[in-house]
Formats: structure tokens, sequence, C-alpha cells
């Protein structure tokens, strides 16, 4: 919700602990789509919301809140399970996102995605 209402983080990264999800980073309002990116370990399932600033053809200034569900190739078959059946439940702890987002592997988290996903 303060990521939505106050914009106080740019992104939160979410992981999974024994039977809860926990906050595992905040990134700051500062901080770029590439730091987001680099947030996200190389062979580790995670959840996480991406506050997407972007400029419309129209010159427009908007904002999309991203749920991104990362599940990379090289994460453990459990932990893929784990992640994919209670990501629904999570997902919907989550007023305002408008773009979800499946990523397996980085460049599924490219900042072209990420625009051609917000319009």
């Amino acid at each position: 919700m303060e990521l939505k209402a106050k914009r106080n983080y740019r992104y939160i990264v979410f992981k999974i602990e024994g039977q809860q999800v926990v906050v595992e980073k905040v990134g700051e309002q500062g901080e770029t789509h590439e730091d987001f990116a680099n947030s996200l370990p190389s062979n580790e399932c995670r959840y996480a919301v991406f506050d997407y600033d972007f400029t419309t053809d129209e010159n427009v200034q908007k904002s999309k809140i991203f749920f991104v569900a990362w599940s990379p190739e090289t994460a453990r078959v459990r932990s893929k399970m784990l992640y994919a059946s209670s990501k629904d439940r999570f997902r919907r702890e989550f007023d305002g996102v408008q773009v979800e987002l499946q990523a397996t592997d980085p460049s599924e988290m490219s900042l072209d995605t990420f625009i051609g996903r917000a319009r």
C-alpha cells in the first residue's frame, strides 16, 4: 500500500521463508529498473512489486505498478513449485497492481519488456 499510495518505494522484493512471505529488499524511490532487476537472485524464486514511471508517446507522465513472479530456470524445482502454488493467493493481497509479469530469465526482465507491457 505504501508503494501505491505514498510512492515511498520504487520496488519491494519478497521471499518465502518457512510458511510466510517476508520482505527481503526495499528499493528507494531514486533507484532504477536496473537496480530492481539486479536485486533478484539468479538462482532463487521471488515475488516483487515494481513502480514503473514512464512517459507516453503524447509526452504524459504515467506510472504502472507491476507484480513480478520471478522463477529462474536455475531455481530448485521444489522452490518453483512453492512459489507457483502460492502466487495467486499472494497476488490478491496487492490492490492497485496493473500489470502481472512472469519471468524465468533476465531477458524477460528487460526494460523493453516493461515498456511494452506498460502501454
